[in-house]
């Protein structure tokens, strides 16, 4: 099965989650992050610089879980940023 395209709306938003995810890890390094969530560093380092703009459900967990955040505390950050860009 061929993945469509992701639209250029889907990628930017990508990139603002990475951005989000990197403003909560803070003085943490990406490392002590990686291990804490079980995500592989160089999968932490692309999903933060947006170039894996749509990362499975269960690593958007593990990282929110080892950063502290709750989910809907970055689904709701992720949709006011989208409310502000469409507005």
């Amino acid at each position: 099965m061929v993945r469509p395209p992701l639209t250029s709306a889907e990628r930017e938003r990508g990139r603002r989650l990475g951005a989000l995810l990197r403003s909560f890890r803070g003085e943490r390094t990406p490392a002590e992050i990686a291990v804490a969530s079980g995500v592989s560093l160089e999968a932490l380092r692309k999903i933060e610089s947006g170039r894996v703009p749509t990362p499975a459900f269960f690593t958007v967990a593990a990282l929110a879980h080892a950063l502290g955040v709750p989910l809907d505390g970055l689904v709701a950050a992720i949709a006011a940023d989208d409310a502000a860009l469409t507005a």
